[in-house]
């Protein structure tokens, strides 16, 4: 492997070091919370968090109001079609497909709709001993969890960016 592909290394061991942390602590906090709140699946709370705090704080709050809004849409359509239709491969096939018109009408983009699809598809496609609905509420309320704890880590604890050529 290339010395530069090493986080840098031979200048970056604080940086790679701080964000390790940062991002750490915000997921860690993140499973705590929803663990606080006995959300079922926590975990979605701090896999959320870690793609929040990949970003900085400008590109974390489009990605989660992105993925905020994604996650709202398929937890309802997942709902709703699972309630009809159960885990049915063409209604799953139709209901993606909708999503993506409908992201595309709300003016959303493909963010939402990544997020929006996933959602409809641990909503609709895993068996739960849960109604979808509660399912679906879990789901919205644990990413929920997961982006907040996010954006505050990364507003409170801000990554340094590191240009090059300093000495």
């Amino acid at each position: 492997m290339a010395q530069a592909t090493r986080w840098q290394l031979a200048g970056g061991n604080r940086e790679a070091l701080e964000h390790s942390a940062r991002t750490a602590v915000a997921a860690t906090l993140s499973l705590l919370f929803a663990r606080l709140f006995r959300l079922p699946e926590a975990y979605w709370a701090a896999i959320t968090t870690l793609v929040i705090m990949q970003s900085t704080l400008g590109a974390a709050l489009t990605v989660s109001g992105q993925r905020l809004a994604g996650t709202a849409i398929g937890a309802a359509a997942g709902a709703f079609v699972s309630f009809y239709f159960a885990a049915n491969a063409l209604a799953f096939a139709l209901s993606i497909f909708m999503l993506g018109l409908l992201c595309v009408a709300l003016g959303l983009g493909r963010n939402a709709y990544r997020f929006a699809g996933i959602t409809l598809a641990i909503v609709m496609l895993v068996h739960y001993a849960r109604p979808a609905w509660v399912v679906a509420l879990h789901r919205f309320v644990e990413v929920s969890v997961g982006i907040a704890v996010g954006l505050v880590m990364t507003l409170v604890w801000p990554e340094r960016i590191v240009r090059e050529g300093r000495g």
